[in-house]
């Protein structure tokens, strides 16, 4: 993924323009954005020590090696030294993107998800799937498949102005892989089921629907249309 991609995607979870851009020595770091609900709270889909560790352990991870790894950028930058600038890329698209990645997910769950989204969004998934069950189907399906780890995504393809169903590995962004906005995701590294549902990954796929914050998802897909 080119890095002038990445940043673009990068800027969507930073408080600021110098968070991205490094500009000067005020450049803020990023941080690990707080949960809107208790880590027990999405219980019993998703157990609290699951998501303790996902969120408190995994994602800072992500936030802190993504931290590192920009301020060794910014030297090479600094320094005109191009080699370093190329070898640290991979680093900064695993942890940005999993900083990026793991930002979209959290808001896309709920205590109070689940059931059927509503409006212009019910409206495009019934266009562009048949209907809400063949499009939990499909991107149950396609996620599941993913080998490895990775994610499972619905996005938005603003080109056609259509829904799409696309799997991610690892921490790619989706947007930056696909160019698709991504609306709604679905993690599929064992650390985000593998203490619940053990191997069973279509199971925790299952459950996860149950938590969907449709609210969120038709958020996303109106600012995507703009």
């Amino acid at each position: 993924m080119h890095y002038c991609t990445f940043v673009i995607e990068l800027y969507r979870c930073a408080p600021t323009l110098k968070s991205i851009l490094g500009v000067g020595d005020s450049r803020q770091k990023h941080t690990l954005p707080d949960l809107q609900y208790d880590y027990g709270a999405l219980e019993p889909h998703i157990s609290a020590e699951i998501m303790q560790l996902h969120h408190s352990k995994h994602h800072a991870t992500y936030v802190n090696n993504l931290n590192v790894t920009e301020e060794k950028y910014q030297e090479a930058l600094a320094k005109g030294d191009v080699t370093a600038q190329v070898s640290l890329q991979p680093a900064l698209k695993f942890n940005g993107g999993g900083h990026i990645n793991h930002t979209i997910f959290w808001t896309n769950l709920s205590p109070s998800g689940g059931g059927e989204p509503q409006g212009e969004l019910l409206d495009a998934i019934n266009r562009d799937f048949g209907s809400i069950q063949k499009l939990k189907e499909k991107m149950s399906a396609a996620t599941v498949a993913v080998q490895g780890s990775g994610w499972g995504w619905l996005g938005f393809d603003k080109d056609s102005g259509r829904l799409r169903i696309a799997a991610c590995a690892n921490q790619d962004p989706l947007q930056g892989t696909t160019g698709l906005i991504p609306l709604l995701g679905i993690d599929v590294w064992e650390h985000a089921y593998y203490l619940q549902y053990k191997n069973v990954r279509p199971d925790y796929v299952k459950a996860i629907w149950n938590v969907v914050n449709w609210e969120n998802v038709n958020q996303r897909f109106q600012t995507a249309k703009k």
